[in-house]
């Protein structure tokens, strides 16, 4: 498969309201979205595709993980993937996060997404 131009980020979010706009703000920062409605879902995507660059997740999702543990599962399996974490709360389980991943807390406008894109991916 050939790699896109563009760095590929999968957003992984519940809620399609704001799974939409972080796809509109993932495109307009010059990426290639994907998306996935849960973790499990992304874990699949993430198994079937080598060109992800950053996982960009919300904590609180149901299925088998939270985004906590979704970023740990990346951090193991596929260690070269950013991560961007995000929440409206702020807690102990921040702590949890594997180091390198960056959270940013809800409501995020799209000068700091396309900032947290940039930076990683650079």
């Amino acid at each position: 498969m050939e790699s896109s131009r563009r760095p590929v980020v999968l957003a992984v979010e519940d809620e399609p309201l704001i799974l939409m706009l972080a796809i509109d703000m993932i495109r307009d920062a010059g990426f290639e979205p994907l998306r996935a409605s849960n973790a499990d879902e992304a874990i699949s995507i993430l198994e079937n595709r080598d060109d992800i660059r950053i996982v960009f997740t919300d904590i609180n999702m149901p299925g088998s993980m939270d985004g906590i543990k979704l970023t740990q599962a990346v951090r193991h399996r596929w260690p070269s993937v950013k991560v961007i974490v995000t929440s409206g709360v702020s807690g102990s389980e921040l702590e949890l996060l594997p180091e390198g991943s960056r959270f940013i807390r809800k409501p995020y406008d799209a000068g700091q997404i396309s900032d947290a894109f940039h930076s990683l991916a650079a």
